[in-house]
C-alpha cells in the first residue's frame, strides 16, 4: 500500500521544494513539473521514492513516472502544494533551451485535449462499427445525435485549443476563447466565403473549424496584449477596457495575418510528414515503431500530437504515428507477459504482469520504466517486435481516426467509413506483434542472477576457501599484479583480482553492507556478513573524471544482496577520456578467513 502523502512530500522535496515549482500537471502516467531551476532536481533519489517508477528531465519538464496510480499521486502532490498561485518565481527565466521551451509549450497545449478528443472520437468509431454490423441504423435520430456528440470536440477544437493555450500562458481563458470563437461564428464563415475585407484589406477564406495553429497564434497575440494593457490601463476600467481593446485588435489581426499563417504552418507540417511517409512507406512506420520506446522515455513522442490531432479531424485518417503505436504498445505487452512467465523474481513477475496488462490497454509507461528500460534484452525485444508490427500495419496502409493510444479497448479507432479491411489489418498487426514479442521475450530474457551465473561459468569458478565471491563485473579476469597502478599491483591494499569489463555494471559479489561510497562514484567499499572488507575500484585514475560516466545505485549504510547492482559506469566514456577501465576487487581485510576469488582466465 502506497502512502501517497509521504511520497508526495518526498517528490516535492526532490524536485527542489515548493519554491522551485512553477506548475505541475499530469498525463496518464506521469507527473509533469515545470520548474525554475532544473539543477535542483535529484533524479537518482526521485527514482527511489515509493510509488515512483522512474524520473527524467525532458521536453522542458521534470517528468516523474508513476504509472496507473498517477491520479492519486497527483492529488497528494496538489494537497501538499496547495494553490501555487502567482508568485515571482513564475517570471524567473527557466534554464531551458529554445527547443525544450517549444516542446513544453506544445505539451501544455495539447496534452489536456486528449481526453475530450479521444472520448468523442471513440464514440464516433463505435457508432461506425455498430452501423457496419447492422446493430444501429446510420439514418436513425439516435445515431445522428450520438454522432454529433462525438463530433463536438473536433468541430470546436479551436475553442478547446484556445482554452488550453490561455491556461499555459496564464491569461484569461474566457476572453481568449471569445477571440477564437469569433473565427468560428457562422456569420463570420459566411462573410469569409463571400470575400470579406477589413479596412480595405482582403481576408483569406479559411474554414477555422478543427484548425489548431490559427487558434494558438490568436491566443499568443491576445496574451501579449492582455499583459501590456493590464500594466498600463487604469484599475477602475481594467475589467472591460482590457478585453475591449485586446479583442478589437486580436481578432482582425488573426483574420488578416495570423490565421492564414497558422493554417499554412499546419498544412506544411502535415505535408512534410506525409512526404516522409510516402517516400519511405511502411519502412517509416517500422522505424518509428522501433524507436518509440526511446522517444516515449524522453517524452519526444509528444511532438507528434499536433499532427495526429489535426489529421484525425479529417476523413483521411492518420497513417504513421498512431499505426506505429500498435507495434510499440503491443510489443511492450507481449514482452512483459514473456518476462512474467520466465522470471524467477517474484517482484519482477508482479511488475511485469501489471505492466503487460496496462500496455495491452494502451498505457505503456509502466512496462517501459518497470521492465523495458531496465534490461537491454527486453528493450531490444520490444524494439525488434515493434518494428515488425509497425512495418506490417504500414505495409497494409492502416490509418487511425481517433487520437488515442492503441489498446485492446480502443481498437475501434481504426474503423474506416470507406475501407472495412482497415480495422481487420489493425487487429492482424496487433496479434502478430503480440506473438512475435512474446516469443522473442521468452527466448532472450534472463534474470540478473542468471546473467551472473553465466559469467561465473565463463570464468570457471573454483573453490579455494570458505567465503566465495562471485565476479562483480562481467569480463575477462586477470591477476591484479598486471594492473598498471602500483598501489593495486603491489598488493599493498590486499589480495584481489582485476577484470577487463565487457559490461558497465558492478554487482555485489556477496551479501553485505555498503560501508563507503566515494563522492566521485568510481569506487565503493562493502563489508560482508562475515566481516570481510572489500574495495571495488572502477578504472585507473578515474577519480579525475569527477563522477562523469558513473551512476550510483546504492548509498552508504545500505544492505545489499549478492547480484544487486551497485554502480553503472560508461566504459566508452572512461576510455574516450583516456583512462583504463579495468575494475579491481580487493579484499582489504579478510578477518583471517579464506576467500575464494573467481578463477583467472589464462
Amino acid at each position: 500500500m502506497i502512502d501517497y502523502k509521504s511520497s508526495a512530500k518526498d517528490i516535492i522535496r526532490l524536485v527542489g521544494t515548493k519554491e522551485n515549482i512553477i506548475k505541475v500537471i499530469h498525463c496518464s502516467t506521469r507527473l509533469r513539473f515545470t520548474l525554475s531551476d532544473f539543477d535542483k532536481v535529484d533524479l537518482n533519489e526521485l527514482k527511489k521514492v515509493t510509488g515512483v517508477m522512474g524520473a527524467i528531465i525532458a521536453a522542458g519538464q521534470c517528468q516523474v513516472i508513476v504509472g496507473n496510480n498517477v491520479v492519486e499521486m497527483f492529488d497528494a502532490v496538489q494537497g501538499e502544494l496547495g494553490n501555487l498561485g502567482e508568485s515571482p518565481k513564475t517570471s524567473q527565466k527557466q534554464k531551458m533551451k529554445p527547443g525544450a521551451v517549444f516542446l513544453d509549450f506544445l505539451i501544455g497545449v495539447f496534452q489536456p485535449l486528449i481526453p475530450a478528443i479521444a472520448g468523442g472520437g471513440m464514440l464516433k468509431s463505435i457508432l461506425l462499427l455498430f452501423s457496419s454490423f447492422g446493430w444501429m441504423s446510420a439514418t436513425s435520430s439516435t445515431y445522428s445525435i450520438l454522432n454529433l456528440i462525438g463530433s463536438a470536440p473536433l468541430i470546436f477544437l479551436p475553442l478547446l485549443v484556445g482554452f488550453t493555450t490561455a491556461q499555459k500562458l496564464n491569461v484569461n481563458p474566457v476572453v481568449a476563447m471569445s477571440a477564437v470563437a469569433a473565427l468560428l461564428l457562422p456569420d463570420m464563415t459566411t462573410a469569409l466565403t463571400k470575400g470579406a475585407t477589413f479596412l480595405g484589406m482582403d481576408i483569406t477564406n479559411i474554414t477555422y473549424a478543427s484548425q489548431v495553429f490559427p487558434a494558438i497564434l490568436c491566443v499568443l497575440l491576445y496574451s501579449i496584449l492582455e499583459r501590456i494593457l493590464t500594466k498600463y490601463s487604469p484599475k477602475a476600467i481594467r475589467i472591460f477596457f482590457v478585453p475591449l481593446v485586446a479583442l478589437t485588435i486580436t481578432v482582425p489581426i488573426t483574420l488578416l495575418f495570423l490565421g492564414p499563417a497558422g493554417y499554412i504552418f499546419g498544412e506544411g507540417f502535415t505535408k512534410i510528414i506525409f512526404f516522409f511517409y510516402s517516400y519511405f512507406g511502411f519502412v517509416a512506420t517500422a522505424l518509428l515503431a522501433g524507436l518509440l520506446p526511446l522517444l516515449v522515455s524522453l517524452g519526444m513522442h509528444k511532438a507528434f500530437i499536433p499532427y495526429a490531432v489535426a489529421q484525425v479531424s479529417t476523413t483521411a485518417g492518420e497513417p504513421l504515428y498512431l499505426p506505429a503505436s500498435i507495434g510499440h504498445n503491443f510489443a511492450e505487452s507481449g514482452v512483459c507477459f514473456a518476462v512474467a512467465l520466465r522470471t524467477k523474481d517474484k517482484t519482477i513477475r508482479a511488475t511485469a504482469i501489471s505492466a503487460a496488462i496496462s500496455a495491452f490497454f494502451g498505457i505503456t509507461e509502466p512496462a517501459l520504466y518497470g521492465i523495458t528500460l531496465q534490461n537491454k534484452r527486453a528493450l531490444g525485444s520490444v524494439m525488434a517486435a515493434g518494428a515488425i508490427g509497425g512495418g506490417l500495419v504500414g505495409f497494409f496502409g492502416v490509418k487511425a481516426f481517433v487520437a488515442v493510444g492503441p489498446g485492446i479497448a480502443s481498437m475501434t479507432m481504426f474503423t474506416s467509413k470507406t475501407d472495412n479491411s482497415n480495422l481487420l489489418w489493425a487487429f492482424v498487426g496487433m496479434a502478430v506483434t503480440m506473438i512475435i514479442s512474446f516469443v522473442i521475450g521468452l527466448i532472450t530474457w534472463k534474470d540478473r542472477s542468471e546473467t551472473i551465473e553465466v559469467a561465473e561459468e565463463k570464468i570457471k569458478m573454483h573453490k579455494i576457501g570458505a567465503v566465495k565471491l562471485t565476479a562483480p563485473v562481467i569480463g575477462k579476469i586477470e591477476p591484479v599484479s598486471q594492473v598498471g597502478d602500483s598501489v593495486f599491483s603491489s598488493g599493498i591494499l590486499g589480495e584481489g583480482i582485476a577484470i577487463i569489463p565487457q559490461e558497465g555494471k558492478l554487482f555485489a559479489p556477496i551479501d553485505g553492507k555498503v560501508t563507503m561510497v566515494y563522492e566521485t562514484k568510481h569506487a565503493l567499499g562493502m563489508t560482508t556478513d562475515d566481516g570481510i572488507e572489500i574495495l571495488f575500484h572502477i578504472g585507473i585514475d578515474t577519480v579525475k573524471m569527477n563522477g562523469k560516466g558513473f551512476e550510483l545505485h546504492v548509498e552508504q549504510g545500505q544492505n545489499v544482496k549478492q547480484g544487486e547492482l551497485l554502480i553503472e559506469f560508461d566504459i566508452d566514456q572512461i576510455s574516450n577520456d583516456g583512462y583504463d577501465p579495468t575494475v579491481m576487487m580487493i579484499v582489504t581485510d579478510n578477518k583471517q578467513q579464506d576467500v575464494e576469488f573467481p578463477a583467472i582466465i589464462a
